[in-house]
């Protein structure tokens, strides 16, 4: 049972007592294939954000600007989509709006890169304005009206299944998949970790750490895009405030699935059970008629708890 001592065993058990909780509340709506369904549809575009939320943490920093780069990266995407929509255009503008929006992503990471790496601005400060920055370009281009008259196809990503399995929960195993391999298995992954956990050895070691912060803003940007893009398919449609309740979640999940916010530790499994049972507490408690507010008061609260436990907890150890 040594497995329990660790992070992620705990956050195992805490998903399981969650879903046995929400079960037991409210055992015929909650356990029915409609709701079940539901939660694996609706969890993937916020838990891909909180895969980019995490990687920033590695490095002992953050990016807030994740729901701003999506929903920029979206609402560029719908703009394309919807402007030849009318010329019977199909599943090719929904591929090429695609690519401009992971493009847009990248990029937009990538200034959140230079701002960080280069010009040594502090991560929160600095991605907290580019979100807000990135949130005002999208206003600018939709005059703040949601951009309709999407193309069919564009739908297919955020509601259709692959072997009865929903399209959107297979997008994110495949990237909590990746970027978990990518940050245990690979050289970038393991500079990553270093950095994080001790920048002045990093730079004495001679790493290049502007160049590692780059990259991982720039996965982190990309992320975003394809969070929007999904977040845009399920809607059929984009918006400059989509997923404003987005961010508290991400951050949360991330501290939650055991990542140190001052950088050098997380696993990508951690995560993944920490989004698991947001889901699930999520949903009970929708399921309960909470409200949207209350929702995001106990989502506070249960950061701050969180928090408050891994500094008790390592104090106690050192």
């Amino acid at each position: 049972m040594s497995w329990l001592k660790t992070p992620e065993g705990r956050l195992a058990v805490i998903a399981v007592a969650v879903f046995v909780l929400m079960a037991a509340l409210n055992p015929d709506r909650f356990l029915s294939p409609q709701n079940l369904t539901s939660m694996a549809f609706q969890f993937p575009e916020f838990a891909i954000l909180a895969l980019a939320v995490a990687v920033a943490m590695l490095t002992g920093g953050i990016d807030l600007s994740v729901v701003g780069t999506a929903n920029l990266a979206a609402v560029i995407a719908a703009t394309i989509m919807a402007t030849f929509a009318g010329d019977g255009a199909g599943i090719g503008i929904v591929v090429a709006a695609s690519a401009v929006a992971l493009v847009v992503g990248l990029v937009a990471g990538l200034f959140n890169g230079v701002l960080v790496a280069t010009f040594g601005l502090p991560p929160i400060l600095a991605t907290l304005g580019t979100g807000l920055i990135y949130t005002g370009f999208a206003l600018v281009i939709t005059g703040g009206p949601a951009v309709l008259g999407l193309p069919p196809a564009a739908a297919w990503i955020g509601n259709s299944t692959i072997l009865g399995i929903p399209t959107p929960l297979i997008v994110f195993a495949l990237l909590a998949a990746g970027i978990g391999w990518l940050m245990m298995r690979t050289a970038f992954g393991l500079k990553t970790r270093m950095f994080g956990a001790n920048p002045l050895a990093a730079r004495y070691a001679a790493m290049d750490t502007g160049r590692v912060l780059l990259k991982v803003y720039a996965l982190c940007g990309t992320l975003s895009a394809i969070a929007g893009l999904i977040v845009m398919s399920r809607a059929n449609s984009a918006k400059a405030d989509y997923g404003s309740s987005y961010l508290l979640l991400a951050v949360l999940i991330a501290v939650l699935g055991g990542v140190n916010p001052y950088g050098g530790y997380g696993r990508i499994i951690g995560v993944v059970l920490a989004v698991l049972s947001m889901q699930f507490l999520s949903s009970g408690l929708n399921l309960m008629g909470v409200t949207n507010f209350a929702r995001e008061m106990i989502w506070g609260a249960l950061l701050i708890a969180v928090m408050l436990i891994n500094t008790l907890a390592s104090r106690r150890t050192s």
